[in-house]
């Protein structure tokens, strides 16, 4: 499978999946938007992968490639394309497909469990996601649930904790992808917003148990195999 993938800033790649993609065969490329690369023709991938980012989705005026950006998700959808978001990704593709990206009540940093949406259970996603994980997030926006979409599940800070679609669209708010090297990368480049919060935890509680990071990790390869990659 070819699989593609946009990137928003340095310090938030691909994580976990390249490795997992790269083993099982597939083949990697990428638009490194904020280098000002130029986005491909749809036609060239299977899979495309939106990664997160500290804009927000109405932050044009400060990052012009936002726009472009949306109309090529909105291209992606058009043409049945395999589609994973994640967090920034997933409020690109809430937003592409009609529903409302707005602020969360909470700012939500850290590891904190989420609970599976009864109605995913029948989909290819059911026994890829537990009926709870605690998860890693890094985000204050949120997004509403798109019309004929299924809700993935939520947190106590954040309701809407994703959705998935037409059995090919995947949207996570929270981070299945991130590793001990990756959250370092997050916590250098947003220091800032680790303020004492209901829902936002120290450094030393993100990085403390590295094991947790294994355990996000087999659920993102699960999602990645569910999802045809």
């Amino acid at each position: 499978m070819r699989v593609h993938h946009l990137q928003h800033v340095t310090f938030e790649g691909l994580g976990s999946m390249e490795a997992v993609l790269t083993e099982d065969g597939h083949s990697l490329t990428a638009t490194h938007l904020y280098r000002g690369e130029v986005l491909p023709d749809p036609s060239v991938f299977d899979l495309l992968i939106v990664m997160g980012g500290p804009m927000g989705v109405a932050d044009e005026n400060a990052y012009p490639w936002l726009a472009p950006e949306k109309r090529f998700i909105k291209a992606a959808v058009a043409r049945e394309k395999k589609i994973l978001g994640i967090c920034l990704g997933a409020q690109l593709l809430a937003e592409a497909l009609g529903a409302e990206v707005t602020r969360n009540p909470h700012r939500e940093i850290g590891w904190f469990p989420v609970t599976r949406d009864p109605a995913l259970s029948d989909t290819r996603l059911g026994e890829v996601f537990p009926q709870q994980a605690e998860v890693f997030h890094w985000h204050g926006d949120t997004f509403g649930i798109p019309e004929g979409a299924i809700p993935v599940g939520s947190s106590e800070a954040c309701k809407n904790q994703g959705f998935f679609m037409d059995d090919r669209i995947l949207a996570l708010q929270f981070h299945l992808e991130t590793t001990p090297d990756s959250a370092t990368q997050l916590i250098e480049n947003g220091r800032h917003e680790l303020e004492e919060l209901p829902f936002v935890q120290k450094e030393a509680e993100m990085l403390d148990h590295p094991h947790r990071f294994d355990a996000i990790n087999r659920i993102m390869g699960g999602v990645l195999r569910a999802l045809g990659a």
